[in-house]
């Protein structure tokens, strides 16, 4: 059993790293959520009490739950060379404007642990900047004029709630993946800083498949989305050697090509399972449709997966270059890369309007626990009695509150270790 890396989808989950909600999420208004990306605004201590729910859940499986606030706080408080650079790619010209970079860098690195992790995911206030000599700010900076009282210095990370996206672990290594929208980029400020310095980190031995070690500027915001972009709920590790990677609103090929590139010439990939998906946020990842529920068996919207155009991308014979093949359809690819006839499906349940709707609240976006058992929300009824009928366990949760940011259990966690299938 590896200690650190996720080598397939279904194995035993043995870490995992989550994000409780908390100030972030209040910072949400009527104004402001859809630039946040949430559909509604959240009642975060009914958020709080689901999300607590869930990790208990998990807790009793025998996971080991990290919760991304800490490692921060444990982060900043082992390393100043963790706090200095953190600071440094989190404040700059490009995120803050020039006039602002000095003293509030100084501003940064003077608060404690505590508090410089709570401003790194809950973002920062015009009136919360202590000891500014406002007046001489206002002289010398535009954005302070423009600004209101509460308007964001640095602006909150609600997202971070997904902490499938900013970070993903492919066997053994993981991806700091440059994320589609503004108001997400800056989350991977604060995973690869995790992943760099945290002592914990420090004392593994891992590969960075992306942005691969040794590059020039890696992990530099301004570098973050530049026509380029990756999320980790696009992204698994299904086994075999083999990666699953959706492309449709928030994944692009050029990325996928940076991953195989990585994958193949480390040996820990042979073959990347790459779909075409539509560019709409109903399927903004291809973990909203499809994710396994044991080792054979999937769960899936077919509205979607069937009319996908499914490829297979092999390493060829030169460098940098690549063997593409069409495929007949993912559930196809999917059964060969892993040596099985033929997989278990198990499609959203209901009718056409109740399936739409189940996929909607993220019905096929469970995350296993061990092969054969999930954790879903309990609002799925019709999917969740289907997972049953088909011998899968099922764990509910509530997640009336957790779902309006569109994300469901798979998407609220990131595994770190994760065992391969039998």
């Amino acid at each position: 059993m590896a200690t650190i890396g996720a080598y397939s989808e279904v194995g035993t989950l043995r870490t995992v790293l989550v994000h409780r909600p908390g100030l972030a999420l209040e910072r949400l208004t009527p104004r402001n959520r859809e630039e946040f990306l949430f559909d509604d605004l959240v009642w975060v201590e009914r958020a709080q009490s689901e999300h607590d729910a869930f990790t208990d859940v998990m807790r009793d499986r025998g996971v080991e739950v990290l919760y991304l606030q800490d490692l921060l706080v444990e982060t900043l408080a082992a390393s100043a060379a963790a706090r200095a650079d953190i600071v440094t790619r989190l404040v700059s010209s490009y995120t803050v404007g020039p006039s602002l970079v000095r003293d509030l860098r100084a501003f940064l690195l003077a608060l404690p642990a505590e508090r410089l992790s709570e401003v790194l995911v809950s973002g920062l206030l015009i009136s919360e900047l202590e000891g500014f000599d406002l007046a001489a700010l206002n002289r010398h900076s535009l954005g302070a004029v423009l600004a209101e009282p509460t308007s964001f210095v640095l602006p909150p990370l609600p997202n971070s709630l997904f902490t499938r996206d900013s970070s993903a672990w492919l066997y053994g290594g993981v991806v700091l993946p440059p994320l589609f929208w503004h108001a997400r980029r800056l989350e991977v400020v604060n995973t690869s800083t995790i992943y760099r310095y945290h002592p914990r980190f420090a004392a593994e031995e891992f590969s960075f498949w992306y942005p691969p070690e040794g590059d020039a500027g890696r992990f530099g915001v301004e570098d973050l989305g530049q026509g380029n972009s990756l999320e980790g709920g696009d992204l698994m590790p299904i086994g075999n050697k083999t990666v699953l990677v959706g492309m449709g609103e928030r994944s692009t090929g050029r990325m996928v090509e940076h991953i195989a590139r990585s994958l193949f010439a480390s040996g820990a990939a042979e073959r990347i399972i790459a779909c075409r998906m539509p560019q709409d946020r109903a399927y903004m990842h291809i973990d909203t449709i499809f994710s396994f529920v044991d080792r054979d068996a999937v769960t899936l919207y077919p509205q979607v997966i069937d009319a996908m155009q499914v490829y297979s991308i092999r390493p060829g014979d030169g460098e940098d270059s690549f063997e593409i093949t069409a495929e007949k359809g993912l559930l196809e690819a999917v059964a060969d890369a892993l040596g099985v006839k033929q997989l278990r499906t198990i499609p959203t349940g209901g009718n056409a309007f109740q399936s739409a709707r189940e996929q909607w609240d993220d019905g096929n976006n469970v995350v296993a626990l061990e092969p054969g058992v999930v954790v879903a929300y309990s609002k799925n009824t019709h999917t969740n009695a289907a997972l049953r009928s088909a011998g899968i366990e099922v764990i509910e949760i509530e997640g009336s509150e957790l779902g309006k940011g569109r994300g469901g259990c798979h998407c609220m966690t990131c595994p770190i270790s994760r065992d391969a299938i039998d």
